[in-house]
């Protein structure tokens, strides 16, 4: 096995997927998806339907049960609001130290299978802010894993300095536009494709796709 990918079922992680998968072949490919409590538990499903989509060789479900005693949080309670406060760096929707452990499963189990690279979809430049998704905290968190594990791991992100857009123009080039158009789902209201429109992660897709559209009907990539 070549690759684990953190697979969540929304845009971000589904085009990892499918960039794993055009490397290394399916069959050198798994995945791991968390349910944590999500209020939008929806995309496990669309994770798994990703999974066999692209044919992958594994994919395994883990559940977080714990989450919902460290913190609270809009992306959790399906009581919250979901909004940006007056000040705030991030969202509502922030699930403070996530990453930290989905990554560090993730790897457990890249060991297991006799994978080296972890790919997961986090970027610092187009997105909510949230501090588990800066590159800083990925080299951090890569250093702690490799000495935790004894093994050296290597955490792979390829949209970390990437827009939107490019992940769009990326979809594109890869064939799967349409996949991640109609078949992920970002939306933190629990809405496939394009979402509800509103919400955070859906401002940033939705803008991203446009920004895109209009750059290749102009012609450029």
């Amino acid at each position: 096995m070549k690759a684990v990918v953190v697979l969540s079922g929304g845009q971000d992680s589904a085009i990892a997927l499918a960039l794993a998968v055009r490397r290394y072949g399916a069959g050198e490919v798994a995945a791991m998806t968390f349910e944590y409590g999500q209020r939008h538990a929806l995309e496990t499903k669309f994770a798994r339907s990703l999974a066999r989509r692209f044919k992958i060789a594994a994919h395994k479900i883990v559940r977080l049960d714990f989450y919902r005693h460290l913190t609270s949080n809009a992306l959790m309670s399906k009581d919250a609001p979901i909004e940006r406060k007056a000040g705030s760096k991030c969202p509502t929707t922030v699930v403070e130290g996530r990453n930290a452990f989905f990554l560090l499963a993730a790897s457990v189990w890249a060991k297991e299978l006799g994978a080296r690279l972890v790919y997961t979809g986090v970027s610092e430049a187009d997105f909510s802010g949230y501090p588990d998704c800066r590159e800083a905290f990925i080299k951090a968190q890569q250093k702690a894993i490799r000495l935790a594990l004894d093994c050296d791991i290597r955490i792979v992100t390829p949209f970390m300095h990437m827009t939107k857009a490019d992940e769009w123009a990326l979809a594109d080039d890869l064939g799967i536009f349409d996949v991640i158009d109609n078949h992920t789902l970002t939306c933190y209201n629990g809405v496939p494709g394009k979402g509800c429109g509103e919400c955070p992660a859906c401002l940033l897709r939705n803008r991203g796709r446009s920004e895109y559209l209009a750059r290749r009907g102009k012609g450029t990539r």
